[in-house]
């Protein structure tokens, strides 16, 4: 079995292979204070409920974008699993070509995240991440990855309106009932919601421009299944890719 940790700003999720299958997926909030033995009381809670053996777990990689939980899951994935993790980052082969002016600078999720939606889709492609950020990554027809775009991420923005105005409440992200809102909340819901389609919509189809009409495009991260059904451009939701492509760059790194 091999473990997959995707270390983000807001959330950590693990995922578990067994082959080709994803046997079991966990997610827990990223805490930069928590230490080694607080982390691995966690998991190994996660493993006892899931009646899963420590021991079975063959290999293990990491894509991480909080430097300071890196070599907290190193070290546990010694201490825990008896195995040395992958760390996605240069000298790991993953089969893409990354044409950014400067690799180093691109995310480990987003590389993963395009390893596996060029996999399982072929190219172009295009990758909409709605986390932390809202990313957009550009893969061609050839495999290569490209580029794309950062915007704030949906709860940030709704976060951002509290924090920086005087009389805007804090709200719980909701879908609304119409555009135009007879209310402070529901104007809120629908400047967050019904913008973020457009921004969404627009950014992708500019994407579109540069690469080809017949582009796929996929949603992945935490906010997709929630706002994607109302975005016409998004053609599949693929919750756990950047798991599945830490996987792939798992196996072609194995040997």
């Amino acid at each position: 079995m091999i473990l997959t940790i995707d270390i983000g700003n807001t959330s950590i999720h693990m995922g578990i292979f067994d082959g080709p299958k994803l046997l079991k997926t966990w997610k827990l909030q990223s805490v930069r204070e928590r230490t080694c033995d607080e982390y691995s009381l966690l998991i190994f809670g996660f493993f006892r409920a899931a009646h899963l053996q420590l021991e079975n777990i063959d290999g293990a990689i990491i894509s991480s974008v909080v430097p300071p939980l890196t070599p907290i899951f190193q070290t546990l994935c010694q201490q825990l699993f008896k195995v040395k993790a992958l760390i996605l980052g240069p000298g790991l082969k993953t089969g893409m070509p990354i044409l950014y002016e400067n690799p180093a600078e691109v995310g480990a999720d987003r590389v993963a995240g395009a390893v596996a939606a060029y996999e399982k889709f072929g190219g172009p492609v295009i990758i909409v991440d709605l986390g932390t950020a809202t990313t957009f990554d550009a893969v061609s027809a050839k495999g290569e990855y490209l580029g794309g775009a950062i915007a704030p991420g949906i709860q940030i923005s709704a976060e951002a309106l509290t924090v920086h105005t005087a009389k805007l409440p804090r709200i719980e992200l909701s879908k609304p009932k119409r555009v135009i809102g007879r209310t402070t909340v529901a104007s809120m819901h629908s400047g967050i919601y019904i913008g973020y389609i457009g921004l969404i919509s627009h950014l992708v189809n500019e994407m579109k421009k540069e690469l080809g009409t017949e582009t796929k495009v996929v949603a992945t991260g935490g906010f997709a299944s929630w706002i994607a059904s109302d975005v016409p451009v998004i053609d599949k939701v693929e919750p756990y890719l950047v798991l599945e492509g830490l996987k792939i760059i798992y196996e072609r790194n194995k040997s």
